[in-house]
């Protein structure tokens, strides 16, 4: 688990650690709290939380469709094409 570590990296760092991650996890359940949208959009499963309650759940494309709160952060941190 990795609870927002990710928030401190500079993004090169972080598109680093994510794919010697994604590799290493790959056949395993990883669970990562964290902030930045780069950091779990590709994530199987993402569970919004919005002042300690479940605003929604699914992937990254779902979410962008379906919840004000996930699209709002996630568009506050990247743009649209970044964020396809």
């Amino acid at each position: 688990m990795f609870d927002d570590s990710f928030s401190a990296l500079d993004f090169k760092t972080d598109a680093k650690l994510r794919a010697a991650l994604k590799d290493k996890t790959k056949d395993s359940v990883t669970i990562l709290v964290a902030q930045r949208i780069s950091t779990i959009m590709n994530a199987d499963q993402i569970i919004v939380l919005d002042q300690g309650r479940i605003a929604g759940k699914g992937p990254h494309r779902e979410l962008m469709k379906t919840c004000e709160v996930y699209r709002e952060i996630a568009l506050s941190q990247l743009s649209e094409e970044e964020l396809k």
